[in-house]
Formats: structure tokens, sequence, C-alpha cells
């Protein structure tokens, strides 16, 4: 029970309200004084008759006015309001101590970072976030600052705020700081603000197959070498984005990083729109794409689709970094790398006469090679709860679960469209859910029966173990089509009896 007890302000009158508890035997759990002439008693609950004496000992104490039994004491109070003001929040908020550990986090915290409270209470601010609390503590103590951060694939504003509480001197004292985490699409991001820090760039992609992760260690180790890059790779890998983490992570960082798309540039614009042209008395000159990146970097996109002209103006180009622009006589020169992209074989095209070969041996210094997502199986699902809560934070709206069954479902098919192709598929998907989780039923996806995956995650493990996964698989992207073991059955030519005993075995239903 929670006792309020108003009072005057009179010497020793706390010490006779102890000894009433005393007398009667009644265990003190907490105590709370108001400035204005309130004492706040916590003790265990008691009977009516020993409740009733005890109320009526403390009204006939000198200088008491009133008591009464309240539900909550004003600190309990507090600390309730508090979290539910927090639990409300859509975004994520930590209050962190002055050790740099987590003393309070709200729901939204426990989604982002994917563990339950008990898990993040007591952990350092800077395993859980990556933030140097300490060195913030030391250099900038009392001043909001805000940074971008990238979690789990995702942009997010993070602002840290100090708490300043008044001691006994009336002097105000920093207690503890609130971290909050503001989400951000790249649409509504800030140009200024797009500038990752931390691993630079890399905190983007996201993946755990063992092709991905040698994919991003080789591309860790060529992005600080200033050197031409060639990515090669099927369409919708993510070819750009990759390239963007190189240069995010390269010595030229800080400056600009220009795409120039070869497929849809016509031949007769390109070489403006490259190297820019000379004014005239009715028209300004205009800088290229090439003197704008000056310093930067030039992602070159579908480098193979470049016309013969351009070939020989780029080759030009890479051998001493000087261009003219068109209608000058006067050379410019320019510091920036090249990077390009190609998801054709650059070879075949020299045999066919389509790309010069000194082209291609100036190009491919440093080389990079994306695997197609039906090889790295094991990213489908992390990057497919990627996209949804990326579509979650555009659409305004609360992020579905994946079903077992769907994840699955995603991680056998083929995918001819690759990541392209998996974030169009979840987008559609994402637009038309009821639910708070999504099945196959949600997914649309073309006919395709077979995925002809032979990887790392498909191959772990005996050859029995492989064929009942492969087995697995086509029987239930083939029960999709045919809807019951006999029509099954005649489809695959066996008996009626032999399905229905795979597909239990499998637990594969509709």
């Amino acid at each position: 029970m929670r006792l309020q007890v108003f009072c005057e302000d009179r010497l020793g009158i706390t010490r006779e309200l102890l000894d009433i508890l005393t007398n009667q035997q009644i265990d003190l759990r907490g105590i709370e004084i108001d400035r204005i002439g309130i004492i706040y008693l916590n003790c265990p609950e008691i009977e009516f008759e020993p409740f009733s004496q005890l109320m009526s000992q403390i009204r006939q104490l000198d200088g008491v006015t009133d008591v009464r039994k309240i539900q909550f004491m004003p600190s309990e109070r507090e600390h309730k309001e508090l979290s539910a003001l927090l639990e409300t929040l859509p975004d994520p908020v930590f209050s962190i101590n002055l050790h740099g550990k987590i003393d309070l986090a709200n729901e939204a915290a426990e989604r982002l970072i994917a563990k339950q409270r008990e898990e993040i209470l007591g952990e350092p601010i800077q395993t859980i976030l990556g933030f140097n609390f300490q060195q913030w503590l030391e250099n900038q103590a009392g001043e909001h600052r805000s940074e971008m951060v990238v979690i789990s694939g995702l942009d997010y504003m993070m602002e840290i705020m100090p708490v300043f509480v008044t001691d006994d001197n009336e002097e105000s004292v920093m207690a503890s700081a609130v971290v909050l985490l503001k989400s951000l699409s790249e649409a509504k991001m800030p140009i200024a603000m797009r500038k990752i820090s931390g691993d630079n760039g890399f905190e983007h992609l996201v993946g755990q197959s063992s092709r991905f992760k040698h994919l991003l260690s080789q591309a860790k180790k060529l992005a600080l070498l200033d050197a031409p890059l060639l990515i090669q790779g099927e369409t919708g890998t993510g070819k750009e984005m990759l390239a963007r983490a190189c240069h995010q992570r390269s010595v030229r960082r800080d400056q600009p990083f220009m795409v120039v798309n070869c497929v849809s540039m016509p031949d007769n614009a390109a070489e403006t729109e490259l190297f820019g042209f000379a004014g005239s008395a009715t028209e300004p000159s205009k800088k290229g794409i090439f003197e704008q990146a000056d310093g930067g970097t030039v992602f070159l996109y579908e480098i193979g689709e470049m016309s013969a002209h351009l070939q020989i103006k780029l080759l030009r180009f890479l051998q001493d970094g000087t261009f003219r622009r068109v209608g000058e006589e006067h050379e410019i020169k320019v510091d920036l790398r090249v990077i390009c992209s190609t998801q054709k074989k650059l070879p075949d095209l020299i045999t066919a006469g389509q790309f010069r070969e000194d082209l291609y041996y100036r190009l491919n210094v440093l080389a990079l090679v994306v695997p197609p997502l039906r090889e790295r199986t094991a990213d489908i699902v992390p990057l497919a709860d990627l996209f949804l809560s990326q579509f979650a934070q555009e659409l305004q709206q609360p992020k579905p679960n994946i079903s077992d069954k769907l994840a699955q479902y995603l991680s056998q098919y083929a995918w001819p469209g690759n990541i392209r192709q998996l974030r169009n598929v979840l987008f559609r998907a994402m637009t038309q859910v009821d639910s708070d989780e999504l099945e196959i039923e949600d997914i649309q996806l073309p006919e395709n029966e077979t995925t002809s995956i032979i990887s790392d995650e498909i191959l772990d493990g005996s050859l029995d173990d492989i064929m009942k996964r492969y087995e697995s698989g086509i029987l239930t992207n083939l029960y999709k089509s045919y809807p019951s073991t006999r029509k099954l059955a005649k489809r695959l030519g066996v008996s009626h009896t032999a399905v229905a005993n795979k597909l239990r075995e499998y637990h594969i239903n509709k």
C-alpha cells in the first residue's frame, strides 16, 4: 500500500511517522518527501482493522492535516508515465547512463535491434549502435549531436541529447543522455547527410552467404586502390550500389560520384554529355560529366553498350586524363577514377568486333564479379526482410513478417531478375497485404518449376540431405500449379500414394 500524508513542515514529524510503523511492525519499503509538505510511504498491504488503526494514529499526529491511500508513489507514477510515453513513440529511443550503458529502451528499439529488452538493458550503446559514447562525453558533453547511422541496411538520423537535472545547489548537472533514431529514405535524406561514416557505404549491402562475404572482402580492398575497376554481373544484381560503396570507401569519398548510363545515352549527345562543349556568342559553354566529377568517381553503367566512337574517346582519356570539349581545341586535364559495369561478356564483344580490346585492358585493371541471387540463396530472406523494412517506412504501415513457407519458397526460386526482381515483387505484395504476415499466396511470380541452384548452402550436408532438399523444392514449386495429389502424381508420372507420402514427409500443403 502507498500512503500520502499531508502535513506541516515540522522538525521530527517524519521520525514520528516511522515510529508508528515500527510499533505496528509494518515494514517500510520506501519513503519520498515533497517540498510542499507531503510525505509518501510505501508499505506492504495489511488487514482492514490494523489499517484503520494506522490511519487513525497518523491523523492524530501534531501537524498532520490528512492521510490518504494512493495507487503509486510519485517516482513510480513518473516512471510508468514515462514508460507509457516511450512505448507510444514510433521511433526507437534509448536512455543512456553516464557509463555509456542502456538503462531504458522502448518497443520500437526492441524491434529495430531484434532483441528482447532484457538483452538490451545494461549493454553498452557502442555495442548496439556503434556510437562512441565516452568520446562524446569527454569532447562534446552537453552538446546536442546528429549523425547518420546505418542499421541492418537502413538509414537513420541519430539524435544524441544530453539530459540535465538540478542538484541541491540549484546547479545544472548532466545525469544521462537520450538517443533517438529517425528513419530516413534516400529520397528524403538531405544531400549533405548522404556521406556515410563507419564502414563507408558497405553497411547498405546485406547478406550472409559465403559468396557475398567473399565479394565484400574483395570489394573493400579494391575500393582503396585508385585504379579503374570493372564490375561484372547479371542485370539487377546491385552493381551500381557496389560501385557507390567502393567510392564511399575510397580516398575520393568527399568528391562527386557521377553516373553515366551507356544504354540510354544517344551517340550524338553522349560526347557532349561526357566531355562538355565550347561556348558561343549565343550559348554559354558547358562542363561535361568528366569535368564535373574532377577529383571524384565516374561510374560507366553497362560499358558494353558504348558506341565505337565513344570507345576511342574514352581510351584517349584513360591514357593521360586529358580531353577536349566539343568544339574546343584547348585540352582539359582532370583527376578521377573510372568504375565500369557490364552484364555482357566483354571478351565475346571483342571477338565480335563490338568492343575495343585495348580499351578492355585499360578498364579491366581491377575486377569484381557479382554473383546472381540464385547462387547466394542464404541472402534471399535477409534481403527480403530489409526490403520490407524499407517499404514499411516509405508506406507508413506496419512491417509484415515472412512466413516460414514463404521464406522457403523465396529461397528456392531462381530469380532471373535478381535483387531488382525480388524488390519489385515484395513491393507489389506490400501494397496488397492485409495481415501481419506475408504468405506464398501474396507473392506473384512467373511459373518457374526448377531453380538449378548449386550453391554452398544447397550442397551442405550428406547426399541424402541434399537430395531431400532438392526434392522438397521441386514438390513445393509444382504443388502451386497442381494443388492436388492426383494432379501432381499425374504430372510427375508416379503413383498417387508416393506423392501423398512425399508431401506428408516434407510438410507441404496448400
